[in-house]
């Protein structure tokens, strides 16, 4: 996967990934580049999934504020 596929995951398929790749990683049978390729990976699906949170956090804020402008 390239980050182009990372940018287009929803948050479940982030964390799956991300949890699949610290699996591998804690194994410890990858090979040094192989290892850095995921450490590399994680880095960006972790990313990806703070993105997506400050996201829904924001959507939560705004509905809040527009309900209390509202009463």
């Amino acid at each position: 996967m390239t980050d182009l596929d990372v940018s287009q995951l929803n948050y479940e398929a982030a964390v799956k990934e991300l949890e699949e790749t610290i699996t591998q990683l804690e194994t410890g049978q990858a090979s040094l580049e192989e290892s850095l390729a995921l450490f590399e990976r994680g880095q960006r699906l972790a990313r990806r999934c703070a993105e997506l949170l400050n996201q829904a956090e924001l959507r939560v804020r705004q509905v809040n504020d527009l309900e209390e402008s509202e009463a």
